[in-house]
């Protein structure tokens, strides 16, 4: 192995190292950001149930392998030495951390995508982590409660909007990949995670499906939709109609439908020029022109 590989790796054992002391579950990563230690099982015929995560005792079960002990730490990057970053399991405790990554690729405006969400649904970003990536995108750290299950999702929120959640990880800082180091935005490596913004919160989980969906019939396609944003209750209005919204347009009812989510979030007690501007920002979100 190359001395410089040699000294990357040590690198990365150090900054795992460090934050496994601070509760946080790591795992070795390779240059090209994925687990460095392949799956013991990749050469066994599919399992009939449900696959492993480790159970059986060994290593290579990506980040099901994360842990917080050194011992174990040191045994996994002993596994892999070539690996040169390390991975942050998110959404286990004591954290239930939660990545938002904005990406910079395909043009994307990430950054003020996020900004017309938290104007849009009232809510700042809190000052927190932030680990900035070699293309130019930013990680924010955020903390979720721990009876919430926040799922990965790439570009549901927003294009070159991506979470990282249960069963997801970010790359650590001090990390280096083919593409460069990823590195802590100054002034923010002593904070601790913040807790995620309940407005924010609310559009990382799917809501809850109606308990009696309206059956959709063959030219009312956006029964159920309807139905969604008229079972809304206050305080959770606005961001139904935005999910809503969101499904009609990746759907392409959106432009036949925006009138009659308008008149069911009314009926809920949205004002009309707030529904529009929900349904308009959804519209822009999902890559589509407004209603």
């Amino acid at each position: 192995m190359a001395t410089a590989d040699r000294q990357a790796t040590a690198l990365a054992l150090a900054h795992a190292l460090s934050a496994a002391e601070r509760g946080l579950a790591v795992i070795p990563l390779s240059r090209t950001k994925l687990p460095a230690l392949r799956s013991p099982h990749r050469d066994e015929p599919a399992p009939d149930g449900p696959p492993c995560h480790g159970a059986c005792g060994r290593p290579g079960h990506g980040v099901y392998d994360a842990t917080t002990d050194p011992g174990r730490v040191r045994a996994l990057f002993a596994a892999a030495p070539w690996a040169t970053g390390y991975g942050i399991a998110c959404g286990l405790p004591p954290y239930h951390l939660i990545g938002v990554d904005l990406d910079t690729k395909s043009g994307t405006d990430s950054a003020t995508a996020l900004r017309e969400l938290a104007a849009r649904h009232l809510f700042t970003i809190p000052e927190t982590v932030v680990v900035h990536t070699p293309s130019g995108g930013r990680h924010l750290w955020l903390t979720g409660p721990p009876d919430t299950v926040v799922p990965n999702s790439a570009g549901r929120l927003a294009p070159g909007i991506d979470i990282r959640g249960a069963g997801g990880y970010l790359v650590g800082p001090g990390s280096r990949t083919d593409h460069g180091v990823y590195t802590v935005a100054p002034g923010t490596a002593q904070l601790p995670p913040a807790p995620c913004p309940p407005a924010l919160l609310r559009l990382l989980v799917p809501p809850p499906r109606p308990r009696h969906p309206v059956p959709t019939a063959p030219g009312d396609q956006g029964h159920g939709l309807i139905h969604f944003v008229l079972s809304a209750h206050e305080g959770q209005r606005n961001t139904r109609l935005f999910w809503a919204a969101c499904r009609a347009y990746e759907s392409g009812l959106g432009p036949a439908l925006a009138d009659t989510l308008t008149e069911a979030a009314r009926t809920t007690g949205l004002p009309e020029h707030e529904a529009r501007a929900t349904i308009a920002s959804a519209a822009r979100m999902t890559g589509h022109q407004g209603p």
